[in-house]
């Protein structure tokens, strides 16, 4: 629901409720259509070289604000993620200053190193994984070129007979050791390329400071904009008109829930797919079930469109290095999971957070990519979510014809689809 800026601490509800955005004011003599009707009177009234003057000045001032916004790229970036964190963590705050009576300050501080611990544990039990493994897997490969040799020569439909001097079995071998060379010779090279860059010292330790320095800043800026949330929606709603400031405060809500239910669901995906895959890795006894299994799950659920291949890449290499036959059998589960996942589980566990047609999900995670890189490719869906829960505000929704609305019925018999989309408007009168 919409609060007035006065309140101290306005609630953002549960992540899968959205707020009602208040409906337009109706046009007054001292309203805003009245404001808007004046400017376009005197546009008309301009005389020719008049307008063409104002045209012009538009175009230069249009021009300069794109320049503007190109050389404050990195800083709008910061803020931009900054505004995402504190959206996202906003729900827990009011979470527990509603249930424990926690103040903001504290409540956002303990949220943050809750965080910040998960994150650490994570990486903590995944970074020396990735790196045994890997070594492991290049001392095995001759190894595992054999066994793959032998189950190929086991499969019901192939009926091969090989001899340890045949010429295939010759040309398996062969592949092994070019593979083993080829890894062999690519580290080697990236060996002598890092200590080519470590000579460079001044450069590394300036890249080094300066991403340490965003770090921080983006965390500072949202830990300020959780802790003292109530004040700065007061500041940013004080210059407008009291509608103004109902729907503006109502959009911030919608934010906070479109933000907080996309965190939400996708925790929950990613601990279904841990719990799923590291059950899978432990009957089939994969080295290390329970790291690779939250690593699948983590990557899946919160790295748009590749983040289950690279999540699975890495239970692949540790299975691969343990026994090929392992390596097929987390390859055909992967597959089956991924199908699972898009098509019975994420849809429910969406429906109410992030209805979003996958289409559309798709092209806003690569136009994000393209304007942002990686952070526009993770900002993505919560953006295009707060985007239409907004837009359906002000867009009319019209009744669908006959032929239309059997198509989507049989669809949505066929194809489990989130719920359709909550309209956001409200008569004041109710």
């Amino acid at each position: 629901m919409a609060t007035t800026p006065e309140d101290p601490d306005p609630s953002a509800g549960a992540p899968t409720e959205t707020p009602v955005l208040p409906a337009a004011a109706p046009a007054t003599p001292d309203g805003p259509r009245e404001f808007d009707d004046e400017v376009r009177r005197g546009w008309r009234d301009l005389p020719a070289p008049g307008q063409l003057a104002s045209l012009i000045g538009v175009v230069v001032l249009s021009y300069g604000a794109v320049l503007m916004i190109a050389s404050l790229r990195t800083i709008l970036v910061m803020l931009l993620v900054s505004l995402f964190i504190a959206f996202a963590v906003e729900p827990a705050v009011q979470f527990m200053g509603r249930r424990w009576g926690w103040r903001r300050g504290p409540a956002t501080a303990l949220v943050f190193f809750g965080v910040f611990l998960a994150m650490a544990a994570s990486f903590g039990s995944i970074i020396p994984l990735l790196v045994d493994q890997v070594s492991e897997l290049l001392r095995s490969v001759p190894r595992s070129v054999a066994e793959l040799n032998d189950l190929v020569q086991h499969l019901p439909f192939v009926d091969l007979e090989l001899d340890p001097g045949s010429d295939v079995n010759q040309e398996l071998l062969a592949i092994g050791s070019d593979l083993t060379s080829t890894l062999q010779d690519s580290l080697t090279s990236m060996a002598g390329n890092l200590l080519g860059a470590a000579g460079n010292v001044v450069t590394l330790a300036g890249t080094a400071i300066g991403a340490v320095f965003q770090g921080l800043t983006v965390l500072l800026v949202s830990f300020y904009l959780v802790a003292d949330g109530p004040r700065f929606r007061a500041t940013l709603a004080r210059p407008l008109p009291q509608h103004r400031q109902r729907e503006l405060l109502a959009i911030w809500e919608i934010a906070v829930a479109k933000t907080g239910g996309y965190i939400y669901s996708r925790l929950l995906l990613a601990a279904v797919a841990t719990a799923v895959t590291s059950a899978f890795l432990a009957i089939i006894q994969v080295p290390y079930p329970l790291p690779l299994g939250l690593w699948v799950g983590v990557t899946g659920a919160f790295v748009p469109v590749v983040g289950t291949y690279l999540g699975g890449i890495l239970a692949l290499v540790v299975a691969l290095a343990d026994q090929p036959s392992k390596a097929l059998w987390v390859l055909i589960f992967l597959a089956t999971y991924q199908q699972l996942e898009n098509y019975l589980i994420a849809p429910r566990l969406q429906a109410a957070t992030m209805d979003i047609h996958p289409a559309v999900a798709f092209v806003s995670v690569l136009v994000g990519a393209t304007l942002l890189g990686a952070v526009g490719a993770l900002l993505a869906l919560p953006a295009t979510a707060i985007i239409q829960a907004v837009a359906s505000t002000y867009l009319h929704r019209h009744e669908l014809i006959a032929e239309l609305t059997e198509v989507s019925a049989q669809l949505d018999q066929e194809i489990p689809r989130p719920l359709p989309p909550m309209d956001v408007r409200a008569d004041p009168a109710t």
